[in-house]
């Protein structure tokens, strides 16, 4: 188990790396072009890809998105409760608590530890918490941004439609668009590590303890939440154990980014984002040994 462990953490951990040793030498690295890059193009060829030969039915699909915005809504409620135990202003940690990173770190966990079955699953999940991140978030970070025209042009739903109607349908994709979108979307995956990795080494992190402190509370918060929402909804038990597998990683490297923006503590939200990030190192894999 430890080497199966070891192999599934190794690829996450040396991309995360290699981006923040890049970072450390005074390499240039264009994130705002890479970041556009993998959300615009290679996110919707990987959603397409993964989806469109998944072996996941459309009911499966469906219930797994119901499940996770399940999660989310339940984590903002109980963000108040955290709100009042850390004395902090809700709107600041309302973001860490519903958007977990289960982009660049979720996908490489779920892919290399439950294969392409479960990774269809984890990019089911990861699909409705950047909807929601990118619509809801966005608003909560400005008030001017018009939540319909983000959804509107945002490629994923596009992606996700596709996707959809290929599953309700039963049909493949031509050869040559299969061929085109599976070559395509592997840059996706490396690339959003390298960012990650880039990410927490361009940050200047401070509050180190509270940012310990809620990182604890908001993995097990998390972690129990999925777990109920799954047991409600019966969820098939591969969607159910990456339900819990996904909202169970670090903060979202993009809550800094939209705290930033809307000036709400951004060195506070960077040190809890850096802290769930090297905390996950030492809980995840214990997390997949129990489900695995």
């Amino acid at each position: 188990m430890l080497v199966e462990l070891i192999a599934i953490m190794a690829p996450v951990f040396v991309g995360a790396s290699l981006g923040f040793i890049w970072i450390r030498l005074g390499h240039p690295y264009p994130v705002e072009f890479v970041t556009k890059l993998v959300f615009n193009i290679g996110t919707p060829s990987l959603i397409i890809a993964s989806l469109s030969g998944a072996n996941i039915d459309a009911g499966s699909f469906g219930r797994t998105m119901l499940g996770t915005l399940c999660v989310l809504f339940s984590m903002a409620l109980l963000n108040f409760a955290m709100a009042w135990l850390l004395r902090k202003d809700w709107r600041v940690l309302l973001a860490p608590m519903m958007y977990p990173n289960t982009g660049n770190m979720g996908l490489p966990v779920a892919l290399y530890a439950f294969g392409e079955s479960g990774f269809a699953f984890a990019i089911t999940v990861m699909v409705t918490v950047a909807l929601v991140q990118f619509t809801f978030g966005a608003v909560m970070a400005s008030r001017n941004r018009n939540p319909l025209r983000t959804l509107v042009r945002t490629p994923t739903v596009y992606a996700i439609l596709i996707s959809l109607a290929l599953l309700l349908t039963d049909t493949d994709l031509p050869l040559w668009i299969a061929n085109t979108v599976d070559l395509i979307s592997g840059f996706t995956v490396p690339l959003m590590l390298i960012t990650l990795g880039v990410s927490l080494a361009s940050i200047q992190v401070r509050n180190l303890k509270s940012g310990l402190g809620f990182s604890l509370l908001r993995t097990l918060t998390a972690a129990l939440v999925a777990y109920g929402v799954g047991m409600l909804l019966s969820l098939p038990p591969l969607a159910h154990t990456i339900l819990v597998l996904q909202m169970s990683m670090p903060i979202a490297v993009y809550n800094y980014l939209f705290a930033q923006r809307a000036k709400r503590e951004p060195q506070y939200v960077a040190a809890l984002v850096f802290c769930s990030t090297l905390l996950s190192f030492l809980y995840l894999p214990v997390l997949l040994a129990v489900m695995m």
